[in-house]
């Protein structure tokens, strides 16, 4: 039984992402960072919203953490993940895709270091009512 349910909530989700909803908004970041709603409903006390965000060359998203996982993937470009001691945690091409565990102790920043802009599709899975991202201070690393 308990199998039923938890797949008649992915189908919910599923069936709730394929209809379009709700306005922008862009996650802190630098300028010429925007993200577009394309798909959110409500399943328990969980969110899951689909976005798209882009990233202009040479900019980034700004020191942040989820409240709940991210899965993304890379539409056009590619995105640099770089981690809290300042190191690589990866570099995602065009078609690769990510996941980025909650919580402040996951703090990471995403940077398009290319020359193009960097196309993300992310699905947010959230507590209801949360944020897409909680804003976090550098870690001391010599970039933004």
């Amino acid at each position: 039984m308990r199998h039923l349910s938890r797949l008649g909530a992915i189908g919910a989700v599923l069936i709730a992402l394929a209809f379009p909803a709700g306005a922008a908004h862009a996650t802190p970041g630098g300028p010429g960072v925007v993200g577009k709603v394309i798909a959110r409903t409500t399943v328990g006390d969980r969110d899951y919203i689909l976005r798209e965000v882009t990233i202009p060359p040479g900019q980034a998203t700004g020191w942040h953490y989820h409240d709940g996982t991210l899965y993304a993937r890379i539409k056009q470009g590619t995105l640099s993940h770089f981690d809290a001691t300042c190191a690589s945690s990866g570099v995602h091409p065009e078609g690769s895709t990510l996941q980025e565990p909650p919580g402040a102790d996951h703090v990471h920043i995403g940077r398009n270091l290319g020359t193009t802009d960097l196309v993300l599709q992310v699905l947010y899975v959230l507590p209801h009512g949360a944020p897409f991202s909680q804003d976090a201070p550098n870690p001391g690393c010599d970039f933004e």
